[in-house]
């Protein structure tokens, strides 16, 4: 599997088998997403992995707090802006509808949309756990560190044949997490995610992206190459600050 075969097939899946993740096949991907950028080479990031017995357990006692209508620890960071703002409003209202239309949950149904979150927490059926941990000290250049760390085991997982699904919802039951991992003192948990063979009967999800010109703006030159053989034509951003560019047609993915 190539580089541009692994992200396109990568996305949350929601849906394992229990099939067990062979050990070696994890630390072979770990091994080789520590190459990840990392400023300055801190490499921020603290995994843990969870199997057999220890992700067992964590399951049963995040369970009990689900069950019992517990809301869940406070929040050490806010996993969107309290006001999100176009487009990035009906963005996320329309990931979520897709989601929940795959499922067959439909609109206004909170006890299904409930249960559907509650899967978070049984790791969608998924046999092992990967949780990020982060030193307290660190700042946003180390987080942003951090999602590189993780999409890059995300896309090695897709060439060992296995899918993920990343979790900030690990962090709303910390505490409890704490309780199974004992992680030193100075450490924040980021998100989880969970790993496994993906199940075949499970619906499928697959969340759309916004069009190329809202996200990314091209700035070139008017005596490019391009521009004289006609292929370069110019699009008008749409996002945050964007400006007028003139956008070159990008290769074809492999």
């Amino acid at each position: 599997m190539d580089v541009y075969e692994a992200v396109a097939s990568r996305r949350a899946v929601r849906g394992f088998t229990d099939e067990p993740v062979p050990r070696e096949v994890l630390e072979r991907v770990l091994h080789a997403a520590a190459r990840s950028p990392s400023g300055g080479n801190l490499q921020p990031w603290n995994t843990y992995v969870l199997t057999g017995a220890p992700l067992a357990e964590l399951k049963k006692r995040v369970a009990e707090r689900v069950t019992s209508g517990d809301p869940g620890d406070e929040r050490e960071y806010a996993m969107y802006p309290p006001e999100l703002e176009s487009p990035y409003r009906e963005r996320r209202a329309a990931a979520a509808e897709q989601r929940y239309a795959a499922l067959g949950v439909p609109r206004g149904d909170e006890r299904a949309r409930a249960r559907a979150v509650a899967a978070n927490w049984d790791c969608f059926g998924a046999p092992a756990l990967l949780l990020c941990y982060l030193d307290r000290r660190m700042g946003r250049a180390q987080w942003a560190d951090a999602g590189m760390y993780l999409q890059t085991v995300m896309l090695l997982l897709r060439a060992e044949g296995l899918h993920s699904c990343a979790q900030m919802a690990w962090s709303v039951y910390r505490a409890t997490v704490a309780e199974v991992v004992s992680p030193p003192e100075g450490l924040i948990l980021f998100c989880g995610m969970s790993i496994g063979f993906e199940d075949a009967t499970a619906p499928p999800a697959r969340t759309d992206r916004a069009p190329l010109a809202e996200t990314v703006t091209f700035l070139t030159g008017w005596g490019d190459q391009g521009d004289q053989m006609g292929e370069a034509r110019a699009v008008h951003g749409r996002g945050p600050g964007r400006g007028r560019g003139h956008v070159c047609p990008l290769p074809p993915a492999h």
